[in-house]
């Protein structure tokens, strides 16, 4: 088998993954997503030499885009294009938990100021402002009261994009200073950190501090549910504690940085993801291969 690695710069997570093929003697090439360029008719002999790829572009939007064109070719892309695309929307990712009964944190939607508000008011203060795409923690606004609520607002409407003008409203869950990442990979979660902070933006690239979470049969089952609930794959799954209803799912990572989870969990991360693509891969290479006979 030879492996791509899509990425738009080699960080600690993709020398990691690098590490791992190594060591299981994998062939692969890392691929600059910024150089590409693209005949959308027909595959170019470097992809041909390729039986899979695992995206791990920085860039959500140029991730998407040549996964799609990747799986458009016949080459295996994981995460799946739907998958990615499903988790880099907010809105969608709410959408497939709701449908699967995965419990999440209550979100109203609107694309008025003024209905806005209204939302808003109906969950109480505080709330939390979200724009539907993003990562990292980035331009999201806790509102504590009306004052804000119209700041915020006016700016999004003023200064954003046309995805700013989707107000996604969620209400703000008390959790303890802490958060839970899960790392699920194919129907295993096999490994959880907590992310603590004084801040109530709990991710590590805000300044979280991780530690490791036991997976609980509770936790396995909603974090690996939730993972269904989009498409499956190689995900992270971000959840809440609420003091009164447990386990809240809140997003779902299709592009999952680890860097910060291998110590504290013991579990090697990047291993279990080589692992999964190329167990996954052998097994889809073989029914094809069982289809031809029963064609031929």
């Amino acid at each position: 088998m030879r492996l791509a690695i899509l990425t738009s710069r080699v960080r600690v997570e993709e020398k990691m993954l690098v590490d791992a093929l190594k060591r299981r003697e994998v062939e692969f090439d890392i691929i600059d997503d910024g150089e590409l360029l693209l005949d959308l008719a027909q595959a170019g002999e470097r992809w041909r030499a390729f039986d899979a790829v695992l995206c791990r572009s920085v860039s959500q939007s140029r991730g998407l885009a040549v996964s799609q064109v990747l799986e458009h070719w016949g080459l295996a892309v994981y995460n799946t294009s739907a998958v990615t695309a499903l988790c880099n929307d907010k809105l969608l990712t709410t959408l497939a938990l709701l449908r699967a009964n995965i419990p999440t944190p209550h979100t109203l939607l609107a694309f008025d100021q003024q209905s806005a508000l209204q939302g808003i008011e109906s969950l109480g203060y505080p709330v939390v402002l979200k724009p539907v795409t993003g990562s990292w923690g980035r331009l999201l606004a806790r509102v504590n009261d009306r004052d804000a609520a119209e700041a915020v607002l006016e700016h999004q409407e003023t200064l954003g994009s046309y995805q700013h003008h989707i107000h996604y409203i969620q209400e703000h869950v008390a959790k303890p200073q802490r958060d839970i990442r899960a790392f699920v990979i194919g129907d295993r979660t096999i490994c959880a950190i907590y992310r603590t902070s004084e801040h109530w933006v709990t991710n590590t690239a805000r300044g979280a501090v991780t530690s490791a979470c036991p997976v609980t049969p509770e936790l396995h089952a909603l974090c690996v549910g939730a993972a269904q609930a989009v498409g499956g794959g190689i995900l992270a799954v971000d959840v809440f504690e609420d003091a009164e209803r447990g386990y809240l799912v809140n997003e779902i990572n299709a592009t999952m940085e680890f860097r910060n989870s291998v110590a504290p969990t013991g579990v090697d991360i990047p291993g279990e993801m080589i692992d999964y693509v190329l167990s996954t891969y052998t097994g889809q290479a073989v029914e094809a291969g069982q289809r031809e006979e029963v064609l031929q």
